[in-house]
């Protein structure tokens, strides 16, 4: 397998959930750490946590950056992640997404042999979930034209390079759960995950 990084993004501004997301506790652990968990076992040549607060993150024992272009949102994480990357592809994924899927992430970084592809994203209901996905060094102009413009949507450079749509169809086997995907942003979607959880914890015994 092609070497890869792997970064997580959690320099967000966390602005629905009122607290860093990171640092939310999930079944009595951060929800960083649930993140952690999932992907340790990929196979990354290289992990980095892009964070603007490396006192509050450095329990987490990760290489850590600072967002290059901290009004870039989402965007700007991806690209900090990109500049800082050692390998030509990187899987980038949110520090709010405790459920992750191995076999999805799999899948995705085995694409990378189907071709030549500069964005693996999936897509969930034909919106592409930019945070969930396998970005080759060929997107770092056009990430930082969008930003340096403005334009602070995910996926508006897509146009601009090859993309690898995964939809439901391909996807959707390779998350048992159905939550792979989902982010956790605000409380109530933090009660639901925690209610989830449960449900797991319950079965696993």
């Amino acid at each position: 397998m092609k070497p890869f990084t792997l970064a997580i993004n959690a320099g967000g501004r966390s602005r629905r959930m009122g607290r860093d997301k990171a640092l939310v506790e999930l079944d009595g652990r951060p929800m960083l750490e649930h993140v952690i968990e999932r992907v340790r076992d990929l196979g990354q040549a290289q992990t980095l946590l892009v964070s603007n607060d490396h006192a509050a993150h450095a329990r987490f024992g990760l290489p850590m950056v600072r967002d290059s272009l901290p009004d870039g949102g989402s965007l700007g994480g991806i690209y900090t992640a990109l500049m800082h990357s050692q390998n030509g592809q990187t899987l980038v994924v949110a520090c709010d997404m405790p459920f992750l899927s191995l076999l999805l992430l799999r899948h995705m970084l085995a694409l990378r042999e189907e071709g030549e592809y500069d964005v693996i994203v999936p897509r969930v209901k034909g919106y592409p979930q930019g945070l969930h996905a396998v970005y080759s060094q060929a997107c770092i102009a056009p990430i930082r034209a969008q930003i340096e413009a403005g334009r602070l949507k995910v996926i508006g450079f897509h146009d601009q390079v090859r993309v690898r749509y995964l939809d439901e169809d391909e996807w959707k086997p390779l998350d048992p759960t159905g939550q792979a995907l989902n982010n956790v942003n605000t409380p109530e979607d933090l009660a639901a995950a925690q209610l989830m959880q449960t449900a797991k914890s319950k079965v696993g015994r």
